[in-house]
């Protein structure tokens, strides 16, 4: 799905004079957005991790890939804030899910240490406009092509507990409807 958006009420929040600071670490969030190959919503139990895909922005200074992400502003909680950045730096839309986990690295411009949280977002919506459109570029994905060119160690775990996350979920539903299958297929 692709939506035109008016550019006049997307702008990118600037300046770090409302960013979250904790015990002196500059706190950022991010997302990992995600869909499925042709627009299935899950993968069904023959499909294997090749079926997911995941987007990845380059850098502003296009020196790298990695996921969307920026600074936690004092007026948003947390999945508001990785919404926004995903929505400024990657334009898209969709479901944020539970946090994927709390990280602290070193800024690789900055000689300063951060705290990064991610979480999945599961996208519902793809911009033709938006924020910075103009400075970066979006690619979608396979997560083990996502897994080589992301430039951040943080990341690469990230994903790796959602790829955990959502296997995980997909082996629980398998187990809860394999007897109501059986006993359907039994009715037949």
């Amino acid at each position: 799905m692709v939506a035109v958006v008016s550019q006049e009420n997307m702008v990118s929040r600037t300046g770090r004079h409302l960013q979250r600071y904790s015990k002196g670490r500059r706190q950022v969030v991010g997302c990992i957005p995600y869909r499925y190959k042709n627009s299935k919503q899950s993968p069904s139990k023959d499909d294997d991790a090749n079926e997911l895909e995941v987007l990845v922005i380059t850098s502003q200074k296009g020196k790298g890939m990695l996921f969307p992400k920026g600074g936690w502003e004092l007026d948003e909680s947390k999945e508001g804030a990785a919404s926004r950045e995903t929505l400024e730096e990657a334009g898209v839309r969709g479901t944020i899910e539970c946090e994927l986990g709390k990280w602290s690295f070193k800024s690789k411009s900055h000689d300063t240490y951060y705290v990064g949280y991610m979480f999945p977002l599961h996208v519902q919506e793809q911009l033709d406009f938006w924020p910075e459109k103009n400075l970066r570029q979006r690619i979608w994905m396979s997560v083990q092509e996502a897994r080589k060119v992301c430039q951040h160690w943080w990341m690469k775990e990230a994903l790796d507990i959602l790829v955990s996350r959502l296997t995980s979920q997909q082996q629980h539903e398998d187990q809860e409807l394999g007897p109501v299958i059986k006993s359907m297929r039994a009715n037949l």
